[in-house]
């Protein structure tokens, strides 16, 4: 680990040059996802200056709120909980690996497709432009994943500068890098005051939440915390869910077509997150059956969700 850590570059910014000169593609993905991210934002901030999207963003942060809550409230078992077994913690992220899938799908890339060919008049071109925004939620969760020092729980850090943190940092960065894009999706849902689109989503990724935010906290105490601040840190990370939903609505509620190419980035961010990490996650102990099944059970419970109240 000293080796490792004397190898390390003296800076951050080293860090990052050095991992942008070893991925040179994934760092200019990232650079045009964040050049996009930015020009939406800009143009959305004056609009929510102006006061064009107020009920959005109330109804949006109210919906980051929830995620958090749900976060902290699914982390307090581990107060008194001595240990998951992997069956049931990877039955558990088969289930809101499920939830985030069909949450993508007929919360966030159908309403999409629908707003772009409504936009644009041609359903294939509102179609390419969900995808555009697909792409776009691919490249920023790539870049973040190579760019920003993160562990997780089963394996080795990874990302520019991960030998200057802590392992249990490392893990607390996965846990923002996983829940800044449910955030987002919330975000985004709300950002045209439609409730039918908003709530359906908000209340899957707040069930979700709550086996993830109890998996987070027996993680951490795992990896050495005592329980009452694995419990605190585990809740905390769900504070990345209201930032990355005033982050949503600010993306969504600019230019006309920035709510169709917003509900694509939020769901490309979700999709990479269940197939780049949650999914493998599940499946490194063994346990492929009860993580597939909790996965379907998750997708369904969505799906009835969004039938119900969307």
């Amino acid at each position: 680990m000293e080796l490792a850590q004397r190898d390390e570059p003296l800076t951050w910014r080293a860090a990052w040059m050095s991992q942008a000169h070893e991925h040179p593609y994934t760092a200019l993905g990232l650079a045009l996802a964040l050049a996009a991210v930015a020009l939406l934002l800009i143009t959305s901030i004056w609009r929510v200056a102006v006061g064009e999207a107020d009920a959005a963003l109330r109804l949006g942060f109210l919906g980051g709120v929830a995620g958090f809550a749900a976060t902290a409230l699914g982390a307090l078992p581990a107060l008194f909980l001595r240990k998951l077994t992997n069956r049931t913690e990877d039955t558990m992220l088969g289930l809101a690996a499920g939830m985030m899938l069909a949450a993508s799908s007929f919360s966030l890339i159908l309403p999409g497709l629908a707003a772009g060919e409504e936009i644009t008049g041609s359903a294939s071109i509102g179609a390419m432009t969900v995808v555009a925004g697909l792409g776009l939620g691919v490249l920023l969760m790539l870049g973040l994943d190579q760019f920003t020092p993160h562990e997780h729980e089963h394996g080795g850090p990874c990302g520019a500068g991960c030998g200057r943190v802590s392992r249990v940092w490392l893990f607390v960065f996965a846990i923002a890098l996983h829940n800044l894009p449910e955030g987002m999706a919330i975000g985004v849902s709300f950002s045209q005051g439609d409730l039918a689109i908003g709530l359906p989503l908000t209340i899957a990724i707040a069930l979700q939440d709550i086996p993830e935010g109890l998996a987070v906290a027996m993680a951490l105490k795992a990896a050495g915390m005592t329980p009452a601040r694995a419990v605190l840190v585990a809740g905390a990370s769900g504070l990345m869910e209201p930032v990355g939903a005033l982050l949503g609505i600010g993306l969504a509620t600019g230019l006309a077509l920035a709510y169709p190419v917003g509900l694509g980035l939020a769901a490309g961010a979700m999709i990479f997150v269940v197939s780049h990490e949650v999914i493998p996650e599940t499946h490194r102990n063994g346990h492929q059956t009860p993580a597939t099944i909790g996965l379907m059970a998750g997708f369904a419970v969505m799906m009835v969700l969004d039938t119900t109240l969307g």
